[in-house]
């Protein structure tokens, strides 16, 4: 098995090399800094409302039409956009159903770097 060349860190300013972005360090720190789903806003009330509700709305994905929905993707605005707004981010109108594929393909489109990135 051949063995991978070990690269720097991403994180500005650390020494560490790891074997892809992050080094372990550098994430644990990320992760934490992140939190939990709940304290994002991924709780019960986004479970049981928001999600439940798109999924129900939107059984198949509403961009390729070809699989079932398994994501509850906020749209047009992001969740962030409409906390700020004063909107209520688990109402179901405010969102798509989404298959896997669909989801990170827009997610990495319209949030480069996560919902972290700031």
């Amino acid at each position: 098995m051949p063995h991978r060349q070990r690269k720097p860190c991403t994180e500005p300013g650390c020494p560490n090399l790891s074997d892809s972005g992050r080094c372990d360090p550098c994430r644990a720190d990320a992760e934490a800094q992140r939190g939990t789903a709940a304290e994002r806003g991924y709780g019960a009330g986004h479970r049981d409302r928001f999600r439940a509700g798109v999924l129900r709305k939107h059984p198949t994905c509403v961009l390729c039409r070809a699989r079932p929905s398994r994501h509850a993707d906020h749209y047009p605005l992001s969740r962030r956009q409409l906390e700020a707004a004063g909107e209520d981010p688990n109402d179901p109108r405010h969102g798509r159903g989404l298959c896997e594929p669909c989801h990170n393909t827009e997610t990495a489109r319209r949030q480069p770097g996560g919902w972290n990135a700031r």
